[in-house]
């Protein structure tokens, strides 16, 4: 007899939340993602062309997904840098909650590349991002190392970058599914959302976790390497992931269908228990002590060279578009101090 535990209901339905959950009998894991106001606010400050903002919704929307796994505070940073019409997108995921995001793109190139307002697929995505890498990176603090991943882009969208990525460098079988798209809130008013779902195969036996080895390249037939193919998927993995390809993009985004609602939908045969969900809000970490600080590690030369008309030096967050302006002499006080 299956059954459907809900835990944590004081998020029930809500938007900008990660909501862990658990199939037992399958041995599967996985986190569901719901970013409305949140991602909205991250695209439309910027004032992005559409194909960048779904973008920059999807990169945001995997990043909480790998984020939310944090158990310290810590941050988790997703980056991509390419040749494509989106030349880069910075992701960062403060634990236990704070997100926020740019990118720097070509308008010239985007418009040449995407249609406007048509649906992103991984095809589209990989078109704008073009070629270069991906790169995720987990901070722990300074007296902790940092980890980083990387893995290239080669034309893919996100959804197969991260599958690569887990292949590669985690090796865990992972299933990745993401959505954005703008929702009409009433006249001409349009907002932004996002959505994604991932799902991991973690049984308690190693050996059932084994996925296919990389290709043997070169070596000639015959050779044990080249004839041993690649091992069978566990049954139990394969409904799974086959479950999850099943959900459509609006699944992820429309705010009539709750993550719970989805988790039912698709295990509610197997039984699905949901764990206390984890709120998300937009939030940039800028301040005013922090830009005095990188200001006062560049040579004094430089910061001359940066001193404007009006006599002040002035910088604008790429993430939150905050303005600051300072007198030189304050930078100039405040690392002699800090010297």
């Amino acid at each position: 007899m299956t059954q459907t535990q809900f835990e944590g209901a004081q998020f029930e339905g809500a938007d900008d939340v990660v909501l862990p959950f658990a199939v037992e009998s399958l041995d599967v894991r996985g986190r569901v993602v719901r970013l409305g106001e949140a991602v909205d606010t991250l695209v439309t400050r910027h004032g992005y062309p559409d194909a960048v903002a779904r973008v920059v919704g999807e990169a945001a929307a995997l990043t909480a997904l790998l984020g939310a796994s944090l158990k310290f505070d810590g941050r988790f940073q997703l980056q991509t840098k390419t040749d494509g019409p989106i030349e880069m997108i910075v992701v960062d995921y403060d634990a236990p909650d704070r997100l926020r995001a740019f990118a720097r793109f070509d308008a010239g190139k985007v418009a040449q590349t995407a249609g406007a307002g048509a649906p992103l697929r991984g095809a589209e995505v990989g078109r704008l991002l073009g070629h270069g890498h991906l790169a995720m990176t987990i901070d722990q603090g300074p007296e902790l190392r940092r980890y980083q991943g990387v893995v290239p882009l080669e034309g893919q969208g996100l959804e197969e970058a991260a599958h690569q990525y887990f292949r590669q460098s985690e090796q865990i079988p992972t299933r990745i599914r993401l959505a954005v798209a703008e929702e009409l809130t009433g006249g001409e008013a349009r907002a932004y959302r996002a959505g994604g779902m991932m799902v991991q195969f973690l049984p308690s036996s190693s050996d059932r976790q084994r996925q296919a080895e990389l290709p043997p390249g070169d070596v000639p037939e015959g050779h044990p390497a080249h004839d041993r193919g690649e091992p069978a998927e566990d049954d139990a993995w394969v409904e799974a992931k086959s479950l999850v390809d099943t959900i459509q993009d609006h699944e992820l985004i429309d705010p009539s269908v709750s993550s719970e609602r989805l988790l039912f939908r698709l295990f509610h045969e197997r039984g699905v228990r949901v764990f206390e969900a984890q709120g998300i809000r937009e939030a940039c970490r800028c301040s005013r002590e922090r830009v005095v600080d990188v200001l006062g590690r560049f040579p004094e030369a430089e910061r001359r060279e940066m001193v404007a008309d009006d006599g002040s030096i002035q910088v604008t967050c790429e993430f939150c578009s905050r303005k600051y302006a300072f007198d030189p002499r304050e930078i100039e006080e405040t690392t002699a101090q800090e010297g």
